[in-house]
């Protein structure tokens, strides 16, 4: 199917509700290792801690939003970076998409009568040892958020034509551990959208337009 070609709040609703029902859905598709990290790396970080998040799709009448959240800084993991809501997968879990709706109603008040699910993005694999799984939802507004101040120091909309947009794609590289590492990172309006979040949305991007180039 070929994209919209104009991203509408309607035309694009439509066009990704079919997109992910289309059978080429993600699930089960190869895992996604983040950008520098070695396949014989990866197995020394297992057994990887499973978790998930949501990438939230808010249908604005001006146009699509993703919904981002920004970490407090005093914690363990990716403290003050930008992120999708979402964490480890508790054993009461039935599955990642379980885990994903609970963490965003815990993180920022997101209420899953709002949420659409449209399907999972491959898993996702990253240098700190988590195996994310990324669930691509639609919410509808008013959000109506409650933020967890112990975990979120702010929460934000990113317009989501500007997220796919190639050209916004930015692949630096950095010494870590002494080892040469790439990542993604985005910048906008003064935010610096980066590492597995940024990953995460290329793969959205690779997903729904698996006929471009890849980033």
């Amino acid at each position: 199917m070929d994209e919209p070609s104009v991203l509408s709040p309607s035309s694009t609703v439509t066009w990704l509700r079919q997109r992910f029902a289309s059978g080429d859905n993600a699930v089960g598709h190869a895992t996604v290792i983040e950008p520098g990290l070695p396949p014989l790396e990866l197995q020394q970080l297992q057994p990887l801690t499973p978790a998930a998040v949501l990438v939230p799709l808010v249908v604005r009448k001006t146009g699509i939003t993703v919904l981002l959240t920004q970490r407090t800084i005093h914690l363990k993991d990716h403290a003050g970076q930008i992120s999708f809501p979402g964490g480890s997968c508790d054993a009461e879990d039935n599955s990642p998409i379980e885990a994903a709706l609970r963490e965003a109603q815990e993180e920022v008040g997101l209420d899953p009568a709002q949420i659409e699910v449209l399907g999972c993005l491959p898993e996702y694999c990253t240098i700190t040892g988590f195996a994310i799984t990324p669930v691509v939802a639609l919410v509808q507004p008013p959000l109506n958020l409650k933020l967890n101040d112990i975990e979120v120091a702010e929460a934000f909309e990113t317009p989501l034509d500007f997220l796919l947009a190639p050209n916004n794609h930015q692949r630096h590289e950095i010494e870590f551990q002494g080892v040469l590492r790439s990542y993604y990172a985005m910048h906008w309006q003064g935010y610096y959208i980066w590492g597995a979040t940024a990953g995460m949305l290329v793969s959205l991007h690779r997903f729904l337009f698996p006929q471009h180039p890849q980033s």
